[in-house]
């Protein structure tokens, strides 16, 4: 018997070669939006490693919606035929190519996360005015948000489905929306960042409508054969805050609207949140909107071990897993995995055909 960890998967009318999937993660290396050389090498190189599917960090669909002046962004034609190449170099290793879409919402205009502290970025370096639902700034030292109208809001749900589209004529086959993490769309999600008193505003009902007007603009930008993804943060971490059962019906909603797996990570909405750090905390979030919502999950979180991967989705706790750090340390990790799990890899590279081992010699 197999590993479950290497057995297909298939959404819509694409199938993925394992459930082994590259965590987007930001990089800060992009100029004016445009991925660089950088990006080429180090997606590609997960590609060539064996993941199934290979997303890009989260990419602004608009200039403001950048965390940093250094982000990706698909705002453009130039963005696009930048990304183009990276698409085109993935799908020919035999992964998905994927792409995150993004808006940072009060969490904007901050610096690289290496450089100097506080994080905003000052007048001098080029900062601009953050968007949110309410002027509640993330931080102390953070600047105070500019509370977004109803018109814009349709205008930022309406860059999502731009981006979208030319993510797709880039090459993109799975498009996913982040809303997670304390970003823009979390930011309308949450009470603790939502403080609306209209239509978007105070209830379950209001605080996920756009949300969903993105969701729903983004579908109908994505071809029909091709799978959407919502990542979300399952919980906030704090009293009064957006939770697990919440989330549940979210999922619900954005599955009757086409979405096909839900990214199920956590916190990053308030500074202060109390998140535990142990390998799969956050892995029963997946497992219960799996079950409760009947749709397909990806866990995230601390997963670095072969075995630790294949008991996730062996068990039905999620769909796949999406990993970053293990990845950041090891490109090849679904190579390793699949000999450690008995499974003759098929997608070991060609190029490297002299260094190909057997599971005998794992």
């Amino acid at each position: 018997m197999g590993a479950k960890l290497f057995e297909p998967l298939t959404l819509r009318s694409l199938t993925f070669r394992n459930r082994i999937f590259v965590s987007p993660m930001c990089m800060y290396s992009a100029h004016e939006g445009c991925p660089t050389e950088w990006h080429l090498v180090h997606l590609g190189s997960r590609a060539v490693g064996g993941a199934g599917l290979v997303m890009t960090e989260a990419t602004a669909v608009l200039s403001e919606g950048r965390i940093s002046p250094w982000d990706t962004g698909l705002w453009n034609d130039q963005q696009k035929e930048a990304f183009a190449p990276i698409a085109r170099f993935i799908a020919e290793q035999g992964a998905v190519p994927a792409i995150q879409l993004a808006h940072a919402g009060r969490k904007a205009s901050t610096r690289r996360p290496w450089e100097k502290l506080p994080r905003p970025l000052t007048k001098e370096e080029g900062a601009w005015q953050p968007v949110a639902p309410s002027p509640l700034p993330f931080d102390e030292g953070y600047p105070t948000p500019r509370e977004l109208s109803p018109e814009e809001l349709s205008d930022i749900a309406q860059a999502f489905a731009e981006a979208a589209r030319r993510a797709v004529e880039a090459g993109f086959q799975v498009v996913e929306i982040h809303m997670a993490h304390g970003y823009l769309l979390h930011e309308f999600l949450s009470p603790l960042a939502n403080r609306r008193g209209d239509q978007f505003g105070g209830s379950f009902e209001n605080r996920i409508r756009f949300p969903l007007m993105v969701a729903k603009r983004v579908r109908e930008a994505v071809p029909a054969e091709l799978p959407l993804l919502v990542r979300i943060s399952a919980t906030d971490w704090v009293e009064g805050g957006w939770d697990l059962d919440q989330s549940v019906e979210f999922a619900r909603r954005l599955k009757e609207i086409g979405v096909d797996l839900i990214d199920c990570s956590s916190g990053g909405i308030v500074p202060s949140a109390p998140i535990p750090d142990y390998p799969g905390y956050q892995v029963p979030f997946a497992e219960a909107i799996r079950r409760q919502a009947e749709v397909p999950t990806g866990a995230v979180g601390l997963i670095t071990t072969p075995e630790q991967a294949e008991q996730i989705v062996a068990t039905g706790q999620a769909d796949v897993v999406l990993m970053a750090r293990e990845l950041l340390r090891d490109p090849y990790f679904p190579l390793r995995a699949a000999l450690r799990l008995g499974v003759e890899p098929d997608f070991w590279p060609v190029q490297y055909f002299r260094a190909k081992p057997r599971v005998a010699d794992g």
